[in-house]
């Protein structure tokens, strides 16, 4: 499924980021606009090695990684796949180890046009040409605006089954615009980029 997800972005100019999974909290946290204290980190629950050392919750500490290392300030188009660890009660839909893959644009002029685009594309290949997405209001740290991406139900083609609890769709993925403050935080200028 990753390899399938990378061969769906590699022809739309991105390149493949990989990096630690034992990361530093600046870049799972700091970096990302999720300061210490901020409610958000409850939500992650985190295995720590230390209090500066963690296993990674997300792979976003990659793009913090990333636009950093990007010392001209250049254009950035990168999908980050990669094992991200996160203390919760194994279940048939949670589990304390999984994969996760991001995908970032920083340039000028992206919109939520482009990233709905994206998606769509992306849910038309993973799930068949009849899927739709849609785009739900949401709240991360590291984007602004956020949303919440639902793609129609493949077993019952949106009319509402078991599979999608009798909604029509199935909540894949978050997303949104970075945040102005994550720019900053990486020293990316967000009233250029």
């Amino acid at each position: 499924v990753v390899d399938e997800i990378i061969d769906i972005f590699l022809p739309l100019g991105y390149t493949v980021v990989e990096g630690p999974e034992v990361e530093t909290d600046k870049f799972n946290f700091e970096y990302l606009n999720i300061p210490e204290n901020h409610p958000a980190r409850a939500m992650q629950d985190t295995f720590y090695i230390t209090p500066t050392l963690l296993l990674r919750t997300q792979t976003s500490g990659l793009q913090a990684r990333a636009m950093q290392a990007n010392l001209e300030k250049t254009p950035v188009k990168i999908i980050c796949p990669g094992k991200v660890y996160r203390r919760d009660d194994d279940d048939a839909t949670h589990s304390h180890q999984f994969m996760q893959i991001e995908t970032l644009v920083v340039g000028k002029n992206v919109t939520m046009a482009e990233l709905k685009g994206n998606l769509d594309l992306v849910a038309k290949k993973m799930f068949g040409e009849k899927r739709e997405i849609r785009l739900r209001n949401s709240y991360f740290p590291f984007t602004e605006p956020s949303v919440e991406v639902d793609v129609s139900c493949f077993e019952c083609g949106g009319k509402g089954c078991k599979l999608c609890k009798g909604t029509g769709w199935i909540e894949i993925l978050g997303g949104g615009i970075v945040n102005k403050k994550v720019l900053e935080n990486c020293g990316v200028d967000s009233e250029k980029y």
